[in-house]
């Protein structure tokens, strides 16, 4: 286990907005592990949205102030419970101030120091178990980003493994999209809606009582379906599973 004393929180928009339980999740698991938690207050969006629908100026706002505010952090790293957060972060950031050499360096030195949250666990901590327990059939979707571009695939699955009493069965298609894609949902609902059909088929053929994500995004939106529909399972981030006793 490579040795930190403390972790800096990034707070996804929605984690802060929608599901703190998610954000106390990652924090009780950093306790358990015996490491502090620094959240700055000052943090807000990443800048995604903005830089996906092509404005690129309002995404360089939000970047210097993301840089900015994480700069101040006197941890060694920088946690955050959703990959394509992340993946902004570390792929676009040096994409945004790729004329401004002063800002790209500090950006690139706050990207090498923020990590997704099971990346973190198993890649950098080199832990899987963490001590939960969840007595039933666990699925498990890869998020686009996460899968796609951070190549974070097996570090959840690890995790799901350790727990006790959980039982993983693997979807068909589980690195197919959701449907959501932020602002795809919003601008093609109906393509949206029938990629997410799909997805809740390849979920509800496991007999799963739980779909386990890394990310809130595609949770919600398999959830807003599962309760629609009325079916009984659980949409679960991967940090609620690890503390589930």
């Amino acid at each position: 286990m490579t040795h930190f004393s403390k972790v800096t929180l990034f707070v996804q928009c929605l984690v802060d907005g929608i599901y703190p339980h998610v954000g106390e999740a990652v924090v009780e698991i950093f306790r358990r592990l015996d490491l502090a938690v620094e959240v700055p207050r000052g943090q807000t969006c990443c800048g995604q949205p903005a830089y996906n629908s092509g404005y690129h100026k309002a995404a360089r706002k939000a970047a210097r102030h993301f840089i900015e505010t994480f700069e101040a952090s006197h941890s060694e790293a920088i946690v955050c419970p959703s990959g394509s957060c992340v993946d902004m972060v570390r792929r676009h950031y040096a994409e945004l101030f790729a004329e401004e050499p002063a800002w790209r360096a500090r950006a690139e030195k706050v990207a090498d120091k923020t990590f997704e949250l099971t990346q973190f666990l198993v890649d950098v901590l080199g832990v899987t178990n963490l001590g939960a327990r969840f007595d039933g059939k666990v699925t498990y979707h890869d998020s686009c980003h996460l899968n796609r571009y951070l190549g974070v695939a097996a570090q959840p699955r690890a995790l799901i493994k350790a727990v006790e009493g959980a039982t993983l069965v693997e979807m068909t298609d589980s690195d197919r999209c959701c449907g959501f894609g932020g602002t795809f949902a919003v601008k093609y609902p109906e393509i949206s809606t029938g990629m997410l059909e799909e997805k809740v088929e390849n979920i509800l053929a496991t007999n799963a009582d739980a779909v386990v994500g890394c990310d809130l995004s595609c949770l919600m939106h398999i959830q807003g379906m599962l309760s629609r529909r009325q079916l009984p399972v659980r949409a679960l981030h991967i940090a609620e599973l690890l503390v589930h006793k």
